[in-house]
């Protein structure tokens, strides 16, 4: 252990004399902690929330949607063959995709209705859990001999549903009548109630067997188009592309980037936002450890005289209270770090203990995408943070060291 190093830890230990001193230590080391905490915390958070959202979007949808510029698509199973032969392509299966009316009773409420085919689905996208009933029951035998819908969560909750009730679905696009034009309407009865954990889905998707969709929405053998599932979600700009050179005018292609664009460059934003924000936090600390230093060295004129009458440089009196600020930034940013990893990596825990003692909910499920709060600790955010907050530390050490450094021993030492 060099002296410098020395002497710089022994100034950490304030005499009686010196409790002012000690007590801005403690607060420079408690604002690095807390910085560097909340930074972990955050990002965690955001890459949890980042990466629960787009696990839910590509669970209840695809990677990739092929559909015609001209309308529905009435050779679909030959589009599909090819499709399928298009390298990256993992899975496809077609779909209907319209909007209805649900009515059950007195309640009624608008859904997105989405037809498709059990067997072949549930390999391209995941419903998530099915709280009761089955997908698989859409096109088996019904108990009231009608056709089967499968409902999310909580749109089964605000109109009171339950398995095998009967609903009623009436569609926009009108029937032709001698009376004139009149809703389609058509009971259904409820097979299956599913639970993706995102409430957007879940109040709003019903689903339909693609033959009961095609029959009640009167599109005989057409879908709406065609839905992929491919090995890398990355690569599905490419295979997308692939895809329509391959079936050429009039198909296209749109990938689950383009789809949600929007959606995860906000959210990208916002984690670059929320880092500088909270990075003021450790700036703010790192002010505290310069106060720290300057008073240190003020307390110390008369021993960095000494020092320096004994034969230390100006650099080795620079070393003492560099070494100082690192110590402060560094017990800081350790126990930040720490103390971030163990709550982001606990956070759930953590967020049910602040609910049942306080009473207050950080993610209600209709008011954001998600019911629960999710975490992703980065390393390599970490390390960055880490990092960082050294580096604002050793930043702060420079302007009291090179004071202490310039300090005249004689002028010191004249009034002692």
């Amino acid at each position: 252990m060099s002296y410098e190093f020395f002497i710089g830890l022994r100034y950490l230990r304030a005499k009686r004399k010196q409790v002012f001193v000690s007590v801005t230590t403690l607060i420079s080391v408690i604002g690095i902690f807390l910085g560097v905490a909340a930074l972990i915390i955050v990002l965690a958070v955001m890459n949890g929330f980042e990466t629960d959202l787009r696990n839910k979007i590509l669970g209840i949808n695809s990677h990739v949607v092929v559909m015609e510029y001209t309308g529905a698509m009435a050779d679909y199973e030959k589009v599909m063959g090819q499709v399928k032969q298009v390298p990256g392509v993992a899975a496809a299966t077609p779909f209907i995709y319209s909007q209805a009316m649900l009515k059950s009773g007195d309640n009624i409420s608008g859904v997105i209705l989405r037809g498709l085919n059990p067997g072949d689905a549930l390999k391209v996208i995941n419903v998530g859990r099915m709280q009761s009933g089955s997908m698989g029951a859409l096109t088996g035998e019904k108990k009231k001999g009608v056709p089967g819908i499968v409902v999310g969560r909580e749109l089964a909750k605000n109109m009171g549903l339950f398995l095998h009730d009967t609903v009623s679905i009436i569609s926009p696009m009108g029937i032709s009548t001698p009376m004139g034009m009149v809703p389609r309407l058509k009971k259904f009865e409820v097979v299956g109630i599913f639970d993706s954990g995102f409430y957007e889905y879940d109040s709003t998707l019903a689903f339909l067997s693609l033959p009961d969709c095609q029959d009640f929405l009167g599109m005989g053998s057409a879908v709406t188009g065609i839905e992929i599932k491919v090995d890398d979600i990355y690569k599905a700009d490419a295979i997308g592309k692939s895809i329509e050179e391959k079936l050429g005018y009039p198909y296209w292609a749109r990938n689950w980037m383009e789809m949600n664009k929007n959606l995860f460059a906000a959210l990208k934003l916002e984690k670059r936002v929320m880092f500088l924000i909270l990075s003021l936090i450790v700036l703010v600390a790192a002010f505290n450890i310069i106060i720290t230093l300057i008073m240190v060295v003020m307390e110390k004129h008369r021993d960095i005289a000494i020092l320096k009458s004994m034969g230390a440089s100006s650099g080795s009196i620079m070393k003492i209270f560099i070494f100082q600020g690192l110590i402060i930034g560094g017990i800081g940013t350790l126990l930040g770090c720490l103390g971030g990893l163990l709550i982001a990596h606990n956070l759930t825990a953590v967020s049910l203990f602040v609910e049942n003692l306080f009473g207050i909910k950080f993610l209600p499920g209709d008011v954001y995408y998600l019911n629960e709060l999710p975490s992703l600790v980065s390393y390599p955010d970490v390390v960055v943070i880490v990092l960082a907050s050294v580096l604002l530390s050793f930043l702060s050490t420079l302007y009291p060291s090179y004071k202490a450094a310039k300090l005249d021993p004689v002028e010191a030492l004249r009034y002692e």
